[in-house]
């Protein structure tokens, strides 16, 4: 984790005052003034900084209530605060070192020790960041509940490559779940990078530490949740990317075994390209050959007695940019024990209940807009399979006034199939025609996304096009439905994001899946109950399913028909798409079987 450090305004009449010790705010406290000795006739007078030890945004704020002061703006009238940064650099931190400043209307801030301002989002705050979030609508008295009062827990492990992401990233706030589902949700953290996933050969640096954090966190709220109103014996585990990957490998764990009930892994990357390590876990040596080997030779630690020692040494902010390519799993013997999750073996997990999906065009984020009309070329940058993806009669281009569009309507769509589709569909097919895990699993498709502004690649395909009647967006017409589209939905947060509704369906469509999912976690099938819905007003959801019908499990059809639940508004059941063209890939349907 990058350390982050406050820097507040400081008038210089309130150290007269009486204000918090350093105990009283858990921090030490480093006042600094642009001391140039001309008294009241100096411009830095009355102005200089505090600097607080490590902490989060929201931590650095409620300490300044307490000092009496702010973070300090570059909106403000005070001296400019560069020559206190020079120092603190001179004093050892590294220009790259990022400290908190006020806040935009929009985002959380900070500033570098060059003064270059960037928004940020609050991971935590320090290294110490092994901390959970909890919203939850019931709080039990007398520190214990009647089981019946128990509400199903959520457990939400956040995506972003094994390499950045937060628990409290606000697109994950669980207000919206926990007070419409009528669920708890927990948010958690764990190590990213070289911190969470680094392996070595030595014998003793066995890697998933990031797993092992994720596992620490279930056996916490295992524990404790129903002081927070949770059953602990009802538990989803969810997450999206390499969320979803966590969760495929909490699935096999032996030291996660029994302590969840469902799980949805949501966009699960796998297969072939960017995706395959994410499902197909490497062992130690390759690992060791792959990322670790880089992080060695970049830090000068390759050939030290002790590489871990040697590693030890290197500023954390260092490492965390140096280590960001280390995030394989691995099999480590303890956490993973196989090079994948085993879904050709009946019932090995017969009590627990299944909810798969992934984006129409998943894949358009993460494969290049290449500006070619060469569809080899194009093919050849992301490595696909050439061969294949050429034959146009798996793969035909389209035939657009866009040409180069035409091109990345074809390589998005090896993409999709190739990292996410086609290894999940056959995942989803082996679970049930295996009978591996509970009866009745469940498959989707998103064909209505929200493009997350911080996460949108190739921009402005995965947008829905902005026309006069739709200033933000008309999500009826044909865009890209991208990795993450479906987190503003899942969350049902859109507004509370500050973001604006592209129609009048953004709002019911978003109504529908928070209800769908907290459906399953109550009951494990994502039909909501009619009769809560009528308890809770909820006419919008009701609607849908009046006019769509009711999500139907996944069949043991040899050709996925009707498997998978098309989200849109509104809905409809549909069969499994390009299972063509993944036999062609190499993924068939039965692959697992």
């Amino acid at each position: 984790m990058i350390l982050k450090v406050v820097i507040t305004v400081l008038t210089l009449v309130h150290l007269t005052s009486s204000i918090p010790s350093p105990n009283g705010i858990n921090s030490d406290l480093t006042i600094l003034i642009d001391n140039d000795i001309l008294g009241p006739q100096s411009p830095s007078a009355d102005s200089g900084i505090i600097l607080l030890t490590p902490r989060s945004q929201v931590s650095a704020s409620a300490a300044c209530t307490k000092l009496e002061e702010t973070l300090w703006a570059p909106e403000s009238k005070t001296s400019n605060i560069q020559l206190n940064l020079d120092y603190l650099t001179f004093r050892g931190d590294s220009r790259e070192q990022k400290y908190w400043i006020a806040p935009s209307e929009t985002a959380a801030r900070t500033i570098d020790g060059e003064g270059q301002i960037a928004e940020a989002i609050d991971s935590g705050g320090s290294e110490d960041c092994l901390f959970l979030n909890i919203w939850t609508s019931y709080l039990p008295a007398n520190g214990g509940s009647a089981v019946r009062n128990l509400r199903p827990v959520m457990f939400w492990i956040y995506g972003g490559g094994f390499a950045s992401g937060a628990g409290n990233d606000p697109t994950f706030d669980g207000g919206n779940i926990a007070s419409r589902g009528d669920v708890v949700l927990v948010t958690i953290n764990y190590r990213l990078g070289a911190f969470g996933f680094l392996a070595l050969n030595d014998g003793v640096t066995r890697g998933n530490y990031g797993i092992a954090d994720t596992i620490n966190a279930l056996d916490w709220v295992r524990a404790n949740i129903h002081d927070f109103g949770g059953d602990p014996k009802r538990i989803t585990i969810f997450g999206q990317s390499a969320g979803a990957a966590s969760v495929r490998a909490l699935l096999e764990s032996p030291k996660a075994n029994w302590k969840f009930q469902a799980a949805v892994p949501m966009s699960n990357l796998g297969g072939g390209g960017y995706g395959t390590t994410y499902s197909a876990w490497l062992s130690i040596d390759n690992e060791t050959a792959t990322g670790a080997k880089l992080l060695l030779a970049s830090t000068n630690c390759s050939t030290a007695n002790s590489q871990v020692d040697c590693l030890r040494d290197v500023p954390a902010t260092a490492l965390s940019k140096l280590g960001s390519g280390v995030r394989y799993p691995v099999v480590d013997g303890t956490y993973l024990t196989t090079p994948g999750l085993r879904l050709n073996q009946k019932a090995s997990l017969p009590h627990t209940h299944l909810l798969y999906g992934l984006t129409r065009d998943d894949g358009a984020a993460l494969t290049t807009y290449v500006r070619t009309t060469n569809l080899n070329v194009a093919i050849a940058i992301d490595d696909f399979n050439v061969p294949v993806v050429t034959n146009t009669s798996l793969f035909p281009i389209p035939t657009g006034t866009n040409t180069t569009l035409n091109i990345f309507n074809v390589t998005s769509r090896v993409a999709t199939d190739t990292i996410f589709r086609c290894f999940d569909q056959a995942a989803a097919y082996a679970g049930t025609f295996n009978d591996v895990f509970a009866p009745n699993q469940y498959f989707y498709e998103f064909n209505r996304s929200y493009q997350l502004p911080n996460f949108d690649p190739n921009a402005p395909v995965c947008d829905a096009p902005v026309t006069q009647t739709h200033p933000y967006g008309d999500p009826e017409q044909e865009y890209f439905k991208c990795h993450s589209g479906e987190l503003y939905y899942v969350f049902g947060n859109i507004l509370r994001m500050g973001y604006h509704l592209r129609d009048d369906n953004d709002l019911r469509f978003s109504q529908f899946i928070l209800d769908s999912w907290t459906s399953f976690a109550r009951t494990y099938n994502p039909n909501p109950d009619r009769a809560f819905l009528k308890a809770r007003g909820f006419i919008n959801t009701t609607m849908e399913l009046d006019q769509a019908g009711e999500w139907s499990p996944i069949t043991k059809s040899t050709t996925g028909a009707l498997a998978m639940r098309q989200l849109q508004w509104g809905s409809k059941q549909i069969d499994f798409r390009d299972v063509e063209q993944c036999a062609a890939l190499g993924w068939p349907l039965d692959y697992y079987v």
